[in-house]
């Protein structure tokens, strides 16, 4: 008989008590007056709570006799502590100094319980490996219906067996993915965080490695993690590790690490070796690409950049720009990029090392390489390029030439156009650079793009054209051939076809040097238009025109000397 009584006594009490202190807890974020001391009895209520969940759900808890009275007490400074709060709510208590005793006794009266039912525990009293599992809330839970949830795996977290652990983060790592307020409950649980981080080191590594990376996606989250101290245990599963838990947690700190804030913790936990050592080998492609993202994140501040370097950091990445693997070109190649953005001793090493033909080989019309991939080397080899003396020579030497010719004759619009502003960039280097790009067949390459569709192909292939006819044999070849000036003079009559102050810059380059291009110039039926804009104010046809007028004149007057 005595025993019926206890467990229903068990049976209504213990949710009586779940259900106040869940209530007490909403109830203490709004009390203005005694902060302190409810922020400590908060945080106690919620180790009270999981403890107390945690004895719902267990099936042997039915079987304690000491339980029930335990549990009447608990009730009863449940009851205390709700009177306590409404009077600090309502401000409605005598004094000062009494409802800081009476806080202080409660507070007390807490840690008692809590340390009564860990006793329980050890005594092995309650079996805390065959409680069963709370049914997950439905989309249209109510939030006390969620944290009533989040609380019960907190217990999980901290009294559960290893394989109790590993289904409650099972279960939590679900939901998150569904519902981000289960998330937002769990950060306001004071120690959710703190468990959650220490599981990294734990046997359910990857569980935890996954979760964390979960809430790391989140940005209001990120902060969090961080003050749990997150770095740390990530670094660790970076060294010690299973390959999944590798990626997991570099893709926690890809994450945390947009925020340079986070960089130098990264770096006083040997982050930056660890990362440098899975891309030295022996690790999985989706882990090294993973590692070379982190690895770009962080080298944007100088003291990590300059590490990496002296760290061999450089050859190792120009290696992973030569792999097989797509990815981690894109990656390497990117990272390289960063490293070299502003830093003439970057780009020189990097040329030391290789580099470029690396480079180079990326964009090569033969491999079977994406689109973006080959932009992305593209990009890189102008950054590291544009200011090294000797580049044109190592480009020149490794086919480069050919490669930008292939693009702008057959290549994709965007790859083209790219190539084309290559092409621009190589024609300001130097009147060398001009010189070997005429010789390569640039010239008639150019002047067919002057009718592209794409505007802008149009004006940087005029732009280009006019920076290469500086040099008098690229003027030479470009009026040898009848197709190229015929184009420039057709393109001036053609709406909006081209910027005709690029086209008539050509047409003034040639006039002023080339007997051969004023003749072409006089018998091709366009002089009366460039006459026209003449009148219309463009300068440059005006100066076409005074020469155009002034060979005519040198010739009659030499026709009528010689006569």
């Amino acid at each position: 008989m005595d025993e019926e009584n206890s467990t229903t006594d068990h049976s209504s009490t213990l949710p009586q008590a779940i259900l106040l202190i869940s209530s007490l807890i909403s109830l203490s974020h709004s009390i203005k007056v005694f902060s302190p001391k409810w922020q400590i009895i908060r945080s106690k209520f919620q180790d009270l709570l999981s403890n107390l969940t945690a004895i719902h759900n267990c099936q042997s808890a039915a079987q304690i006799p000491s339980l029930p009275p335990l549990l009447d007490s608990i009730l009863a400074t449940l009851c205390s502590c709700d009177g306590l709060a409404k009077q600090c709510l309502n401000l409605s208590y005598s004094g000062k100094l009494l409802m800081q005793s009476d806080l202080d006794i409660v507070s007390a009266k807490i840690d008692a319980h809590i340390t009564t039912i860990l006793d329980i525990y050890a005594a092995g009293l309650l079996a805390r490996g065959d409680a069963i599992v709370v049914s997950r809330p439905s989309a249209a839970a109510s939030m006390e219906d969620v944290r009533f949830y989040v609380v019960d795996l907190l217990s999980r977290f901290r009294i559960g067996s290893v394989e109790m652990k590993k289904q409650a983060l099972l279960a939590f790592n679900q939901v998150i993915q569904e519902d981000e307020r289960y998330v937002t409950v769990a950060l306001q649980l004071d120690d959710f965080i703190g468990f959650l981080v220490n599981l990294l080191d734990g046997e359910i590594q990857q569980e935890a490695a996954k979760c964390v990376c979960l809430i790391a996606q989140i940005e209001c989250c990120k902060s969090a993690l961080i003050g749990a101290g997150v770095i740390a245990p990530l670094i660790r599963v970076l060294e010690l590790g299973d390959e999944e838990s590798k990626k997991l947690a570099a893709t926690c700190l890809l994450s945390v690490t947009e925020n340079s804030e986070n960089v130098w913790s990264i770096l006083s936990h040997g982050g930056i070796t660890a990362l440098l050592k899975i891309c030295s080998g022996g690790s999985g492609v989706e882990l090294v690409a993973l590692a070379c993202a982190v690895l770009k994140n962080l080298v944007g501040v100088e003291e990590v950049k300059r590490f990496v370097v002296e760290e061999g950091g450089i050859s190792l990445f120009v290696n992973l720009a030569k792999c097989k693997e797509e990815i981690i070109k894109i990656r390497s190649v990117d990272l390289l990029q960063t490293m070299a953005c502003n830093d003439e001793y970057v780009k020189e090493i990097i040329i030391e090392e290789g580099g470029i033909r690396a480079l180079v080989r990326v964009f090569c019309p033969k491999s079977t390489l994406s689109t973006k991939t080959r932009e992305m080397a593209l990009r890189g080899i102008v950054n590291i390029c544009c200011s090294s003396q000797n580049s044109l020579h190592l480009l020149v030497n490794y086919g480069f030439m050919d490669h930008i010719l292939y693009f702008l004759r057959h290549g994709e619009v965007s790859v083209q156009e790219l190539s084309l502003k290559t092409a621009f960039w190589l024609s300001g280097t130097s009147e060398e650079g001009r010189k070997v790009m005429g010789e390569a067949g640039f010239m008639p390459v150019l002047v067919k793009l002057l009718d592209s569709k794409s505007v802008e192909i149009r004006e940087m292939a005029a732009e280009t054209i006019s920076s290469m006819i500086v040099v008098p044999k690229n003027r030479k070849k470009f009026v040898q051939s009848d197709q190229n000036l015929g184009l420039v003079l057709r393109m001036l009559e053609v709406n909006n076809a081209v910027n005709k102050n690029l086209l008539l810059s050509i047409l003034t380059s040639l006039t002023s040097s080339s007997a051969a291009a004023r003749k072409k110039i006089e018998t091709s039926g366009y002089l009366k238009h460039i006459e026209k804009l003449a009148e219309a104010q463009f300068s440059d046809a005006k100066k076409i025109v005074r020469k155009m007028s002034s060979n005519r004149l040198g010739t009659i007057l030499s026709g009528i000397w010689h006569s």
